[in-house]
């Protein structure tokens, strides 16, 4: 991969992270008391991974992408269960940019994006109630069953 490819997975890896913090925002105000802890960890996880991201785009000679004034969601999320939807949804999102970053980059950076990658399947997990075979990788994943 070349050095270009590596600052847009970059750049995208940070774009995801700007939403994951402002989709938490959401989830935080509607998850039910005893989620709100899971989601603040949530919150600042993204926060620190998008703080990384930003010196990685400037030391990769890039400019770090700015933050949006406000994301669309993919849904309503008008209480608790669709709090916990959102957030699930979040992090396939996120592990599928750092499935990327993890294609294009080199070393160290290489292994911050498999550890961001890891950290994203598990909330993903912890969230929905079950994982998906390949996560980050949608055309080899299974949609999860729903009941």
């Amino acid at each position: 991969m070349t050095a270009r490819a590596e600052l847009d997975a970059v750049q995208a890896a940070l774009a995801a992270e700007h939403a994951a913090v402002y989709g938490y925002g959401v989830v935080g105000a509607r998850a039910a008391e005893s989620r709100r802890s899971e989601a603040r960890e949530a919150y600042d996880a993204h926060r620190a991974r998008r703080d990384a991201l930003v010196r990685t785009a400037r030391d990769l000679g890039g400019r770090p992408a700015p933050s949006g004034a406000a994301y669309a969601l993919p849904f309503a999320v008008a209480d608790s269960a669709a709090a916990v939807r959102l957030a699930a949804e979040i992090e396939d999102r996120v592990a599928g940019v750092y499935s990327d970053l993890v294609r294009a980059a080199r070393g160290p950076l290489r292994r911050e994006a498999a550890d961001a990658l890891r950290e994203a399947a598990v909330r993903a997990v912890r969230w929905r109630g079950t994982g998906v075979a390949f996560p980050g990788l949608a055309e080899r994943s299974e949609a999860p069953e729903t009941t």
